[in-house]
């Protein structure tokens, strides 16, 4: 099966992207190895995206985008992406199901939560362990909970985490907060948050089962041990770049490198979203770099004719 675009993810960015490139008359198809949405399906409270209604959330937002993509004729394909190679046509694009032969390819893959690679992390990992509030706040109910971080999505989740946890705990290694200063004076408001900071979590302490951590003041060198019963990390991402190295361009953060109009280093290959190198990584970004991407996918076609 031959397309115009394929594009790789069903994130804001790749959904966004398969919209205006199927408005453009593109034959489309978007693969994802997992569900629709991206990180943004795991957020249950969405407040910045211009124009949604009140209560939205990321699962509602990213499944009417799908809807959207639907009626314009975009095809959807749950395989993983492998590897690419170049044809007289394109691309051929191998896949766990097979290859695909395409005009152009769009890379919205996204990004994932890191680790912070204390002790005890990856072995209590889904044992109370959890990088996305929204997936498992409901296990905590009543108990407490520790959140490592101080950006937004640090506080965002915070916040989410008090309407089942009994108290949440915020770790940062900094003096001050990094979130935006209307999170910051939520969580000071809000009498179930307290925060440890200057410090870092050294180890996570369980037998099983999340117990504990092991806290560290930066500036003194103090060790103590908070007893929790989850922690909730919320330090930062990498980019789902793994498969393009050594073919597209990155920076020293391992983020794909475009122009302003998503180009990557090879012709007739565009990054969309949180894999690409940006200053800002929200749902309306996202978008706005699909849109564009989609949008010189479309010239680069009308140029070959």
């Amino acid at each position: 099966m031959s397309y115009d675009t394929i594009i790789i993810g069903a994130g804001p960015a790749g959904l966004a992207a398969g919209l205006y490139a199927a408005r453009g008359a593109l034959k489309v198809l978007i693969i994802e190895k997992g569900g629709i949405g991206g990180q943004i399906a795991t957020s249950w409270d969405i407040e910045n995206y211009p124009g949604s209604p009140p209560n939205s959330t990321g699962p509602s937002l990213t499944e009417r985008m799908r809807e959207q993509c639907e009626e314009f004729g975009v095809e959807f394909s749950t395989r993983t992406y492998q590897s690419f190679s170049i044809t007289l046509n394109g691309f051929a694009i191998e896949t766990d199901s097979g290859s695909l032969e395409t005009q152009t390819l769009i890379v919205a893959t996204g990004a994932e939560p890191k680790m912070i690679g204390c002790k005890g992390e990856r072995e209590l990992r889904g044992m109370g362990v959890s990088y996305c509030a929204t997936c498992d706040a409901n296990f905590f109910k009543g108990l407490k909970v520790a959140v490592l971080g101080g950006g937004d999505t640090a506080l965002e989740e915070s916040l989410y985490l008090t309407k089942y946890a009994k108290e949440v705990v915020i770790i940062h290694r900094r003096d001050e907060l990094r979130g935006a200063k209307i999170l910051q004076q939520r969580i000071k408001d809000n009498e179930k948050i307290s925060l440890i900071l200057d410090s870092v979590v050294e180890e996570i302490k369980g037998n099983g089962l999340v117990e504990g951590i092991v806290v560290k003041n930066v500036k003194t060198g103090e060790t103590s041990v908070v007893p929790v019963d989850g922690v909730f990390v919320f330090v930062g991402q990498k980019p789902n770049m793994e498969p393009f190295v050594g073919s597209l361009e990155r920076d020293a953060r391992d983020y794909l490198i475009t122009d302003e109009d998503m180009r990557t280093n090879i012709s007739g290959i565009f990054a969309a979203g949180d894999v690409r190198r940006k200053s800002l990584r929200q749902v309306v970004t996202a978008t706005a770099d699909g849109a564009i991407a989609a949008v010189n996918v479309i010239k680069f076609i009308e140029e070959l004719k």
